[in-house]
């Protein structure tokens, strides 16, 4: 991070984010409990009690060693658009279709130049799906699918990172019991990575810089320092935000959710701003339609088999509101992000390279 950092107390958030208090579970975007120092409000969410893992319904996807490499990352050379007439520009996102979650994030991924794009040899990478219960297992598709989690952590090793981390801060249940309840813990060891469980320690009260609404947070430290961040989120029914996507899941770096309430697309877009993951994919392979953002029945999901991948934020979460039949101004987030120049939500102009695997 480029901007530099001064942190100070955290001052209280404006008595109009407090209003709002009993929205605070919906709007959380799977959120946790904050700090001491924070102010906390009176009442706490109530977690729904466990659910039992779904039989027979759907087939669970097979195991990452079952899955195979279909297309090899380009080279750096290759990276950059130039004015030959033999090279084709690099797409600006990729939609693939029809395929195993690790199979699909590899021939994204491969479109957009490779994963040595985004992750330099030797970078610290820190990876951020969304995990948001501990009470649902993936088929419910209120986590990010664990098969893309764990194909993500295996092409930043293969690019040369020194350390993959993975971590989200669960708001039902312990962050322990939901990676391993979602199985990206299980993914994410596998492919050699670290399941983090986000310490409050390393929260840290900050000015955020450059913000236009979102003034003052606690922000985790170590997202900051990383050399490279990956927004992994899946996409979902909210019912108040209408969409979880790339923005919104990063709300899970911060610790005072409540701060979100007040108007949350401008904040949202502070929070982009802020962070600037190199890389955004979204698991759209099990899609939530309805009852977000934990969800609990699996008539509420959709099976999408699909992957969207952009350096782009703005235009990967434009994109994935398609998939809802929505257009991208109907979510207050994108278009404040596209006013700050956090991106493109204008899909017509953008080069998109779609890819059927299955074809």
């Amino acid at each position: 991070m480029t901007t530099p950092i001064n942190r100070r107390r955290f001052l209280r958030t404006a008595a109009a984010g407090l209003s709002v208090l009993t929205a605070n579970q919906l709007l959380a975007a799977c959120g946790a409990p904050e700090p001491r120092p924070l102010p906390r409000p009176a009442q706490t969410p109530t977690v729904p009690p466990p659910t039992a893992r779904p039989v027979g319904p759907t087939a669970i996807p097979p195991t990452t060693a079952q899955l195979e490499p279909t297309t090899s990352p380009i080279a750096p050379a290759q990276l950059e658009p130039t004015a030959s007439p033999t090279t084709s520009p690099v797409p600006d996102l990729v939609v693939a279709r029809a395929g195993e979650p690790e199979t699909l994030v590899r021939r994204a991924l491969a479109a957009l130049g490779g994963m040595e794009r985004f992750v330099p040899h030797d970078a610290n990478v820190i990876i951020k799906p969304n995990i948001c219960v501990a009470y649902h297992t993936y088929e419910y598709a209120a986590t990010t699918n664990p098969w893309v989690v764990g194909a993500l952590v295996k092409l930043a090793f293969e690019a040369g990172a020194r350390s993959v981390r993975v971590m989200d801060l669960p708001f039902g249940g312990t962050a322990e019991e939901a990676y391993e309840i979602s199985g990206i813990a299980e993914q994410v060891k596998a492919a050699g990575g670290e399941m983090v469980a986000m310490s409050h320690m390393k929260f840290v009260s900050m000015d955020i810089p450059q913000a236009k609404s979102l003034k003052k947070n606690y922000v985790y430290d170590d997202a900051l320092k990383a050399d490279v961040l990956i927004d992994g989120p899946i996409a979902k029914n909210h019912a108040l935000a209408r969409l979880t996507l790339g923005m919104k899941n990063l709300m899970g770096l911060i610790s005072y959710r409540e701060a979100i309430h007040v108007d949350m697309g401008q904040r949202l877009a502070d929070l982009t701003n802020l962070f600037r993951p190199k890389l955004t994919v979204v698991d759209a392979v099990r899609m939530l339609m309805a009852n977000g953002p934990t969800g609990g029945n699996l008539n509420d999901v959709k099976q999408m088999n699909t992957i969207i991948a952009s350096p782009d934020i703005v235009a990967a979460d434009s994109y994935a509101a398609t998939l809802f039949n929505m257009q991208p101004e109907e979510l207050s987030y994108i278009v404040a992000g596209t006013q700050r120049g956090l991106g493109r939500s204008d899909l017509k102009n953008l080069k998109i390279e779609e890819i059927n695997v299955g074809a």
